[in-house]
């Protein structure tokens, strides 16, 4: 009998990982973010510039499409800044890209060939809000910020695939839930509360991400994003072309100099 139990202790010194200690959550919440970036490309996706993404866009309201259209995004990474979004956007509509919006650091824009106006306040705040829970910037803008936190809830089955679920907390204490392939490792789903100013309770909003893509460089990309609110789908984008490092200048997020300025919505 006790040559079997020194058998058996002999046999599990050879197993990997014997004798060491386990992972904590944060460890393993941390673990399965780093390995997310690796699989988006690492270093090269650390130092993507700006990116280039074209494709069929569609608008949906209560499960039916209520606009569609070709868009193409055009996207400009700044220094990061802690709990501040540091990026420049332009999303250009229609087969002239003559209408869309334009983010910059500290504003918006609404513009089509009538000129330009401000973003509505409150939709601004919407589209600050959700980029910093987007985990794809997050993990390109926020890694190390100041009490920036993961901790892992385990591990589940999402559409017929394990995946890793990581829950990302930041120094004001705003967390997104993150579902990670367990095998490509790479983000598949987020999700994340609101408050509904409207209604004074809270939006569930999620986004799917899928179909990834080489963008250039070793940069992989999703093509097909889906977001949801409470359940229900409100927008879909299906990108054929997606690249990075086009080298985009600072006349693509400028407004025209002798434009029409126009006033907010009201």
């Amino acid at each position: 009998m006790k040559r079997v139990v020194i058998s058996l202790l002999v046999a599990a010194t050879a197993l990997p990982g014997f004798g060491q200690t386990a992972e904590t959550r944060d460890q393993r919440g941390k673990r399965v973010v780093y390995e997310a970036l690796a699989a988006l490309g690492g270093d090269a996706y650390l130092h993507m510039n700006d990116r280039v993404e074209s494709g069929r866009v569609y608008s949906i309201y209560r499960n039916q499409i209520s606009g569609a259209d070709r868009a193409t995004i055009y996207t400009r990474y700044l220094a990061p800044v802690p709990e501040k979004v540091e990026v420049r956007e332009r999303e250009d509509f229609g087969p002239k890209e003559d209408s869309g919006f334009l983010f910059l650091e500290d504003s918006a824009w609404e513009f089509n060939f009538h000129g330009e106006r401000p973003m509505d306040d409150d939709k601004y705040a919407s589209y600050r809000y959700s980029t910093l829970r987007n985990v794809l910037y997050i993990l390109r803008q926020r890694l190390n910020e100041p009490g920036i936190a993961y901790y892992s809830q385990g591990t589940d089955m999402f559409e017929n695939r394990p995946v890793e679920i990581v829950d990302i907390t930041d120094a004001d204490n705003n967390t997104v839930t993150v579902y990670f392939d367990a095998r490509s490792k790479l983000p598949v789903r987020q999700s994340f509360r609101k408050r509904n100013e409207k209604y004074h309770d809270f939006d569930t909003e999620v986004t799917l991400f899928g179909r990834y893509r080489d963008a250039g460089g070793g940069v992989m990309w999703p093509c097909n994003i889906r977001r949801e609110r409470n359940g229900d789908k409100i927008y879909e984008m299906f990108a054929d072309h997606v690249e990075v490092n086009r080298d985009l200048r600072d006349n693509l997020f400028s407004l025209p100099a002798d434009g029409k300025v126009g006033s907010k919505k009201r």
